[in-house]
């Protein structure tokens, strides 16, 4: 694919074997060049396994927020001859290679850097890395007293020898940096820097685990899954901090048994998963949907069926999460499109579980948990904890008919009333029933809920006039991705409208498709599921679709050229 020229921004894509490295430096360089006041962008893409492969990263720099991978790759490191012709196709006249002659077995004009040498100079080949790390950041003229001092830091656990040595080594890179600089061989664009000090470099899981503890949440329980991972890992690293219990269960059956248990007595509580997992959890669900048991599940998404491409992306979960689960019961589902709004749309989940007493899930994928970048901190001032949980008397009734079907929820050992509930169609005190018109009368109260939750679903965001004749529609982790797209195609009758909840779909959605001329909506999976769930709830047909999923997700440039083509 052809480069587009996009904004005042670089791209540096780094590449090489699982075990040589790749993460750690992406770590490195995110924190360093955010520390030089550059704006950030970083995300990854990796095979399933341990050691070999060929894995790369890849960072967008610049002087203005970025939040969306691209294709252009200006400065490519390959540390590995497998990285050269898995990326060929991004490769163009303009991109810089530069990298060990040594090792690349390539005729591609290479600027040649001797990493191999010089890193068994220093006393093993792990110091190439290192090594990178310290050419890519001259290339960019940072401070190199920020590269030692955030090593030392990075580095001071393991020993001063470690220490030095990668000081060394990263000292050695950013000499043949300068090089390279001075003597007209690489040129890059100066970049303006920001006063981004206070900003902070999170991924996707962090952010998700941190809304969960910003929501309450005081129990996690997961079996870990790609790419779900991440957030029981960071909860982990902080449950004393924050006095969480954090539980590796035996498998997801256990796992989302605990949380509902934790709900009952009182606790808000969470899971994360990935789709397979989350097929294990599906009676869980249902269990949590006739209990009127909050619950909150964060889903991961990455390409299935089965064990599919485990570290890779995709948006293919959405009918799972919808459909999933033996009877009728409502639900919500959201899915963030950026690392702000996973926070505070994650905190909100808890007090939507306890408003409603539903099971609220969080959809994001692997590209999305896994990205990078650095954001302004949060305003903790809007954060607050909406507890619902009542003071039950003697006369107390779990499962009470009330005009909205909420019944008033109460937790046992507060107050004088029995908390009943049970898994078999109850009655109003939670006791076994058969009466089969009872029964229609519970399955009517509960689904009563699902008006009131379309009421407060997070609303479609339009960017582009109301009036326009196209309409592009997307949700969660592609939302960024289209916008940008859009904002570089420039067309002024093109509107986006941007989904963070996809069911209860928002109110407002249905409006702005009733004026809609034209639509496209864009999809990171194969068959539309979010344009069959439009058509299902509005009776609205999507014009035209793009989607992908050969396991990554989309670039700006691909969907400025997809958009082009459609609506032409």
């Amino acid at each position: 694919m052809s480069q587009m020229p996009l904004s005042n921004d670089i791209s540096i894509v780094l590449g090489g074997e699982a075990g040589q490295g790749i993460q750690t430096i992406e770590q490195l360089l995110t924190k360093i060049l955010k520390l030089n006041n550059f704006y950030v962008f970083a995300t990854k893409e990796y095979m399933s396994r341990v050691r070999g492969g060929s894995n790369t990263t890849s960072i967008r720099v610049g002087s203005h927020p970025l939040q969306a991978p691209i294709d252009r790759i200006d400065l490519l490191i390959p540390l590995d001859k497998q990285v050269l012709p898995r990326l060929q196709h991004r490769i163009t006249n303009q991109t810089i290679v530069t990298g060990d002659m040594e090792v690349l077995e390539t005729n591609l004009k290479i600027f040649d850097i001797p990493l191999k040498k010089l890193s068994k100079e220093l006393g093993s080949e792990i110091y190439s890395n290192t090594i990178a790390l310290g050419l890519i950041l001259a290339l960019l003229k940072t401070d190199s007293q920020i590269m030692e001092k955030y090593l030392g830091k990075y580095f001071g656990a393991k020993g001063d020898k470690l220490v030095q040595l990668n000081i060394k080594a990263a000292h050695l890179g950013f000499k043949h940096g300068r090089e390279l600089i001075e003597n007209g061989t690489v040129r890059f664009p100066e970049l303006s820097i920001s006063d981004i000090q206070n900003d902070i470099m999170i991924n996707g899981s962090e952010a998700i685990a941190m809304g969960a503890i910003a929501g309450g949440c005081r129990c996690i329980a997961s079996y870990p899954m790609s790419p779900g991972t991440g957030v029981i890992t960071f909860m982990a690293k902080v449950e004393h901090d924050f006095e969480l219990i954090v539980e590796q269960a035996e498998d997801e059956i256990a796992a989302i048994n605990m949380a509902i248990g934790a709900w009952y007595a009182g606790a808000r509580a969470m899971v994360t998963t990935s789709g397979g997992g989350f097929a294990l959890m599906s009676e869980g669900l249902s269990l949590a949907g006739m209990l009127e048991m909050p619950v909150v599940i964060h889903i991961a998404q990455r390409p299935g069926p089965a064990t599919g491409l485990p570290t890779r992306t995709e948006q293919g979960d959405l009918e799972l999460a919808l459909y999933a689960g033996h009877g009728e019961f409502p639900r919500i589902i959201l899915a963030p499109e950026s690392l702000k709004d996973a926070f505070y749309i994650t905190q909100k989940a808890f007090n939507l579980a306890d408003k409603y007493q539903v099971p609220v899930i969080i959809l994001t994928d692997q590209y999305f948990v896994d990205t990078y970048y650095n954001i302004p901190s949060f305003d903790l001032s809007q954060i607050k904890v909406e507890s619902c949980i009542i003071e039950t008397d003697e006369n107390y009734l779990r499962y009470q008919f009330t005009d909205d079907g909420i019944s008033p929820r109460g937790i046992p050992g507060k107050g004088k009333g029995l908390v009943g509930v049970d898994s078999d169609e109850h009655d109003e005190a939670g006791h076994i029933t058969e009466n089969l018109g009872l029964r229609v009368k519970m399955v009517d109260k509960r689904l009563k809920k699902l008006s009131l939750i379309k009421e407060s679903a997070i609303a479609a965001k339009i960017y582009g006039p109301s009036d326009s004749r196209g309409f592009i529609i997307s949700w969660g982790s592609t939302n960024r991705i289209v916008r940008e797209a859009v904002k570089h195609l420039g067309k002024k009758d093109l509107t986006h409208i941007a989904l963070q909840q996809v069911y209860p779909l928002p109110e407002n959605l249905r409006h702005l498709l009733s004026s809609a001329k034209h639509t496209i909506v864009v999809e990171n999976n194969a068959t539309s599921q979010l344009g069959k769930l439009i058509l299902r709830e509005t009776g609205f047909q999507i014009d035209h679709k793009i989607l992908k999923y050969n396991g990554l997700p989309f670039t700006v440039e691909e969907l400025m050229h997809a958009i082009s083509e459609t609506i032409s």
